[in-house]
């Protein structure tokens, strides 16, 4: 099965080079792109993908937002991954309640977004370099039985 995710980050050099090492997996392909959290919206609509990635600090619409509106929407059962530089205890709470199944840092090693793609993918919920734990690189799996 192939992991069919979204890129939504306000910086294209960032969404470039999150394609580029998401679509060297075997098992994954970015469907599409936005740089902001409307344009996510619309495209989660479109082309219905398994996971999105999604910044939270955006114009027009911030990823909190844009989590809230694909997670009580007709998204088609797309889970989101909140995966941003600012390891505030406010952004995880707020990515928690707007719905996302996943929070993680962008400081993180490649293979550790990698692996929360997958997990998130999965069904599970991810918290993964919480800002309680900093520096620590430990993260916490959240298993929906």
């Amino acid at each position: 099965m192939t992991i069919r995710v979204v890129v939504i980050d306000d910086q294209e050099l960032l969404r470039t080079a999150f394609r580029r090492l998401i679509d060297a997996e075997p098992d994954m392909e970015v469907v599409g792109e936005a740089a902001d959290g409307a344009q996510a919206v619309l495209l989660v609509g479109r082309t219905q993908p398994d996971v999105a990635v999604m910044d939270i600090r955006m114009p027009v619409m911030d990823g909190i937002e844009a989590t809230r509106q694909i997670s009580s929407g007709a998204a088609g059962g797309c889970r989101v991954l909140i995966l941003t530089t600012f390891d505030l205890d406010e952004y995880v709470f707020d990515a928690l309640r707007s719905g996302a199944s996943g929070f993680a840092l962008k400081n993180r090693p490649l293979e550790e977004l990698l692996a929360a793609i997958r997990i998130v993918a999965a069904g599970e919920g991810l918290l993964a370099s919480l800002p309680t734990s900093r520096g620590s690189g430990s993260g916490v799996v959240l298993r929906r039985d």
